[in-house]
């Protein structure tokens, strides 16, 4: 049985000391080996920013994307191998703005994959700016008067979106992020897990004090049912987002993989492609 370390590689991480990433990428490698997983039942999909590095430092089949893209990279390779388990994983800015509109999709379209965001709350591989997570108010060098943008109540719109599995957590409570993670993997459908993962270098704010001050563990609220939605959406309402644990698990909802037509039939990865001549002419003359 594998065990965490069979998931590490020779690459050291290069993310700034203090990172919050690297809780992640812990958290990420005990929970596969938790959940059973060896590294080539594993592919980890990551798009552009600090934390899309994560792809190249988990022994695992790995692909680091563009900015924005995780999320069509990892729904094409989970569609074409359905034996893999498939994780996303990307930032606050490249998945809530550039990417914006592949997680809205991917979100209602119900797909088999984990997207883990590690939500820091500014663009930090590009020095500090403000990103769609960023408070009204929050002064960087793009916004030295302070931010007039609102914040992207994320929770909120995968609830109103759609989404089967809403999570969040913190990156300094490893337990409950690996036992979080855990549960995305199995669960049946599309996970979204968002993890306030501070920036040490470049958000003076939003620290690790500031968290621990300001989250409020679901588990505290007497009466929460991670099953009712409306609750989940009042609950987060409430706290203004700032919430941590399973916010929302729809145990019924078929996935996309149990919908798709054709989609018991042999997986793509496991089919013979090669093309003879009269294969290939056959093809051809469709397109003419």
């Amino acid at each position: 049985m594998a065990t965490f370390k069979d998931f590490r590689n020779s690459i050291k991480p290069n993310w700034c000391p203090g990172c919050g990433d690297f809780s992640v990428q812990a958290a990420i490698q005990r929970a596969a080996a938790n959940a059973g997983l060896t590294p080539e039942n594993l592919a980890v999909v990551s798009g552009i920013g600090c934390s899309g590095r994560i792809s190249g430092y988990i022994k695992s089949y790995g692909f680091h994307g563009i900015h924005g893209r995780s999320l069509p990279i990892a729904q094409g390779v989970k569609m074409a191998n359905r034996d893999l388990t498939v994780i996303a994983s990307g930032g606050d800015g490249d998945g809530f703005a550039i990417g914006m509109g592949h997680t809205v999709h991917a979100i209602r379209r119900n797909i088999d994959v984990t997207y883990i965001v590690m939500d820091n709350q500014i663009y930090g591989l590009t020095k500090g700016q403000t990103s769609p997570r960023s408070d009204v108010g929050f002064k960087t060098k793009s916004t030295p008067e302070g931010s007039v943008e609102s914040s992207i109540g994320i929770m909120e719109l995968a609830l109103t979106a759609g989404a089967t599995f809403v999570a969040q957590s913190f990156s300094t409570d490893l337990k409950d992020l690996v036992a979080i993670i855990e549960a995305g993997i199995s669960h049946k459908g599309f996970s979204l897990i968002n993890v306030f993962s501070p920036c040490v270098t470049y958000n003076k704010v939003n620290t690790y004090d500031w968290f621990k001050e300001h989250l409020v563990a679901l588990d505290s609220i007497e009466g929460y049912d991670p099953q009712n939605r409306s609750l989940a959406m009042t609950t987060l309402m409430e706290h203004k987002g700032l919430v941590k644990g399973i916010i929302y698990q729809d145990k019924e909802k078929p996935s996309y993989q149990d919908l798709a037509h054709g989609y018991s039939k042999d997986a793509l990865a496991l089919q013979d492609l090669n093309l003879g001549e009269d294969t290939f002419k056959q093809l051809a003359a469709e397109f003419m």
